[in-house]
């Protein structure tokens, strides 16, 4: 089986709330999406409604990706730049799969479909995201094309004593 992806799908009660479970479930397995566990869809509810704020704004598109039975199994959120001489490229933020999804291509095929969403909108040429050190993350993103542009040592302070880095990969459209 594979995913459904839909960009700019309809936010309703149901994607709201799947969105919020994904969210917590990836959270408190230890993913790195902004939060360290253990947090539950309350602690992550203004996050959310920032991104949706965006996304009324017309800053920010979602992606999502259903299972099978329709639940949220994968999200990204794209950003627009909003600095005048960066709006040839956007950001690609909260990109998540759910625990139980993980290790059958979904995290590829999320990446894949967030690069086909990227190449639909006009001037973008490009994709940058960061990401937490010490798990790995920028291995599997550089598998996936995207290049390790940047680097700022301990900036992402998991917890006293648990300094991170923060890497900045991206992604070349043409």
């Amino acid at each position: 089986m594979s995913l459904a992806f839909t960009l700019d799908p309809a936010v309703t009660p149901a994607l709201r709330d799947g969105i919020l479970d994904l969210w917590a479930d990836v959270s408190n397995a230890g993913g790195s999406v902004g939060f360290v566990p253990p947090v539950t869809a309350d602690d992550i509810r203004p996050e959310l409604v920032k991104h949706f704020v965006a996304m009324t704004e017309g800053r920010t598109r979602l992606l999502v990706g259903l299972d099978e039975s329709g639940t949220v199994a994968a999200t990204a959120f794209l950003t627009f730049n909003t600095h005048r001489l960066m709006t040839h490229w956007v950001w690609l933020y909260t990109v998540m799969v759910h625990p139980r999804h993980q290790g059958r291509g979904y995290g590829r095929d999320l990446l894949a479909a967030a690069e086909e969403a990227a190449r639909g909108l006009d001037g973008i040429e490009a994709i940058r995201l960061t990401c937490r050190g010490g798990n790995g993350l920028e291995r599997f993103y550089g598998s996936c094309g995207y290049k390790e542009v940047g680097r700022v040592p301990g900036a992402i302070r998991v917890a006293p004593g648990d300094d991170r880095d923060d890497i900045f990969m991206l992604l070349h459209l043409g």
